[in-house]
């Protein structure tokens, strides 16, 4: 499917073919999440840029339907996995298991082994079985009795989590919540948008329905165009001051770390694709910014008693860090 590739095309081109790709993906997952295009366009702007996303609502607002139809839309192998209390680590990674016949121990993959890995209410396992995915997702392999398995490229979790407020629902560690590039929520439909969520499921349509428009081949290739995007020094200059002021924030008991202020320059970058544009200006980086670092925010308890959320703090602190001056195509 990715017929004029490699055919002597300059950098201006390829992220043309990049925006065409994204406008029809973009495309098939609003024909089924009505009245979210800021939503999708944040989830599918992550996938592009090979992140993993999570997605944090209250129940019923179609955490799920978004992401099994960005999956649906991905000519790829999916597995799903609903998060429960008695989930084990080796129902996620695999196991190995003893093989009477060749007398020796086969590795059984998990459910990882996958290009689109759907997990569905991650909080509700046990933090041992949440902690089984940060290998897998930070260097995308596993490893059992000290042997190292590759997963398959490309490779994106998409999770979906309920307010932890809710009963049955687990913190993710701080070190997990790092893993996912961005964060985005549902939150509830307008009036228009919901009659077309009750005709759509009053006349059977799900996400079984929606046919891929693209395969794994294409993903690859257009990960490959976001990372090729220019980055100007002065760019990468905001982006480091930008999550540098995070960390001395006095609401703030723990910033942004190196980890997201790499997450925030390669999520700029794929937003700045997906505009037809082969560098990355300020505003790219301004518009990820909310989804990229806000989860990376830790709050003192006397900031959150006080009512600040790391979004408010976010966006002063965006306000007032100086743009760079510097043409963004240098």
């Amino acid at each position: 499917m990715t017929e004029g590739w490699g055919t002597g095309q300059g950098q201006v081109s390829r992220v043309e073919w990049f925006a065409h790709r994204y406008t029809n993906l973009t495309r098939n997952v609003e024909s089924f999440v009505r009245g979210k295009p800021d939503v999708v366009a944040t989830a599918l702007v992550c996938l592009l840029a090979e992140g993993h996303l999570l997605i944090d609502d209250v129940p019923g607002v179609g955490k799920t339907s978004l992401a099994k139809a960005i999956s649906q839309s991905i000519d790829g192998a999916m597995q799903r996995i609903q998060f429960t209390p008695d989930l084990l680590p080796s129902d996620v990674t695999g196991v190995q298991v003893y093989d009477p016949a060749s007398r020796e121990f086969v590795f059984h993959p998990g459910a990882v082994f996958a290009n689109i890995v759907l997990g569905d209410e991650i909080n509700r396992a046990s933090p041992k079985t949440q902690s089984a995915l940060l290998e897998v997702m930070a260097e995308r392999q596993v490893t059992v009795d000290s042997v190292p398995y590759a997963v398959p490229r490309p490779f994106i979790v998409v999770a979906t989590q309920n307010p932890v407020d809710h009963g049955g629902t687990y913190d993710l560690p701080e070190a997990q919540l790092d893993r996912f590039m961005c964060r985005t929520s549902m939150g509830y439909p307008d009036h228009d948008a919901e009659i077309e969520i009750l005709s759509d499921g009053t006349r059977g349509h799900s996400t079984a329905a929606l046919k891929p428009v693209m395969d794994t081949d294409d993903m690859l290739q257009m990960i490959k165009v976001a990372g090729e995007v220019h980055l100007s020094r002065a760019v990468l200059g905001y982006v480091v001051t930008v999550t540098a002021a995070t960390r001395t924030l006095p609401e703030v008991r723990l910033g942004v770390s190196p980890r997201g202020s790499l997450a925030l320059a390669q999520a700029a970058q794929a937003h700045a694709a997906t505009r037809g544009r082969p560098f990355v200006t300020a505003d790219d980086v301004k518009t990820m910014a909310p989804a990229v670092l806000a989860h990376r925010i830790l709050l003192r308890p006397e900031a959150e008693l006080a009512g600040h959320t790391a979004e408010e703090l976010l966006a002063t602190l965006l306000a007032s860090v100086p743009v760079p001056t510097q043409r963004p195509g240098t």
